[in-house]
């Protein structure tokens, strides 16, 4: 599926809450989906800036694609890398920089977190993209 395919699937789904009370809970329980980097792996190198929680984020680099897996101390924050991860997850390293990740804003999640955790989300794109560039440039 291409980036743009998964994110209509991620504005569908949010369409179906009516309230933003439903769209956290729904953030959190895809947060216990969220693909777990491994304990090894929850290092200093890997822990993303400027999140006001702890996210933790590590990427692979198989078959000329970008593999994610991350975890967060905090329920929300492990939903929205969840999220994140969805959408670029195995995509090349093109791709997820041309993503626009429109559907951030289409389902309105940015406008409905707290100045901190808008932030840390763009902290997390920021991040994911910086692995792609790596990775592309590296050939």
């Amino acid at each position: 599926m291409t980036v743009k395919e998964i994110e209509q699937q991620i504005i569908d789904e949010f369409a179906s809450f009516d309230e933003w009370l439903d769209k956290y809970a729904y953030l959190i329980e895809l947060g216990k989906d969220c693909p777990a980097i491994e304990e090894k792996d929850k290092t200093e190198q890997n822990l993303i800036k400027g999140c006001q929680s702890r996210v933790w984020l590590s990427c692979e680099h198989r078959d000329g694609r970008l593999w994610f897996r991350a975890d967060s101390d905090a329920v929300i924050t492990r939903g929205i890398i969840t999220l994140l991860i969805r959408a670029l997850d195995g995509q090349t390293p093109q791709d997820i920089l041309d993503a626009d990740l429109a559907f951030i804003d289409a389902i309105g999640l940015k406008e409905h977190l707290s100045p901190t955790r808008s932030n840390g989300l763009t902290s997390m794109v920021k991040q994911m993209k910086m692995y792609a560039l790596a990775y592309k440039m590296k050939g």
